[in-house]
């Protein structure tokens, strides 16, 4: 009896992969909020200003019919839970006009933060928080507006090796029309490097996120002051609403953590 029992032990060991993959899971139940915190500048945590964020047959929409001005109310919604080693995955598209006294570049213009600082430690009238911005950009029919680049709030990269200043880098990514669902996935490993997809093809890699001290837009030294890291190994998501209405649905994370 000893043979048989053998051979079915080693069947059941290769038949279990040593490396088997985590479920994806959606940090968006199509219902409600759930799982999500929004910050406005100019508000408190928590308030969803203006009901800007909001669900309806299962998008995830920013919306501004309850603004009569937009006066610089850059908002976030943020995932309750920090991230480090993941793919996040979702699908966007652009719905309507822009807020008219909304700054030009806001227009067929959003994104997805990621390795984000915590809501609750954003200044009251900050806009933007130390992060990296996957952005999202549509055809403004004024030539290649690629979607896909990585924008720097409070924050540096390196690519090859070599520190990267620049504010907005940009991708290999094509021009898509505004009424278009695109696919993006962002894969996050740690410190180490990211990588932006659009449709399933790499459009962008850099490495070693760090905090910005001096950056114009959301300068890090009050993190760096109170003992947080330079490198960035991790963070929160959150979903961007700077003045131009869109659409988000499928949003969805794998870890890529050792079970």
């Amino acid at each position: 009896m000893k043979k048989p029992l053998l051979h079915a032990a080693l069947f059941l060991a290769l038949a279990v992969p040593l490396d088997a993959e985590q479920p994806w899971v959606p940090l968006f139940n199509g219902k409600n909020l759930d799982g999500w915190t929004p910050k406005f500048s100019g508000h408190v945590i928590g308030e969803n200003y203006a009901n800007t964020f909001r669900v309806e047959d299962g998008i995830l929409k920013v919306s501004y019919d309850g603004y009569e001005k937009f006066l610089g109310q850059y908002g976030h919604l943020y995932t309750n839970i920090a991230y480090s080693r993941y793919i996040l995955r979702l699908e966007y598209r652009f719905e309507g006009e822009m807020m008219a006294d909304a700054p030009g570049y806001v227009n067929l213009n959003s994104g997805v933060m990621i390795h984000s600082q915590t809501p609750q430690s954003l200044g009251l009238k900050q806009d933007f928080p130390a992060s990296l911005e996957f952005q999202f950009l549509a055809d403004e029919g004024k030539g290649k507006r690629p979607t896909g680049n990585v924008c720097t709030p409070g924050t540096h990269l390196e690519m090859g090796g070599k520190l990267v200043r620049q504010h907005i880098v940009e991708s290999t990514a094509p021009t898509f029309l505004p009424e278009e669902w695109v696919k993006i996935e962002v894969e996050v490993r740690g410190s180490e490097e990211v990588i932006h997809r659009v449709n399933g093809v790499e459009v962008l890699r850099y490495q070693r996120p760090q905090l910005d001290p001096n950056n114009e837009l959301a300068p890090a030294s009050g993190l760096l002051a109170a003992g947080a890291p330079r490198l960035l190994s991790y963070g929160h998501i959150a979903l961007q609403a700077e003045g131009q209405p869109v659409w988000f649905r499928k949003i969805e994370l794998k870890s890529l953590e050792e079970p």
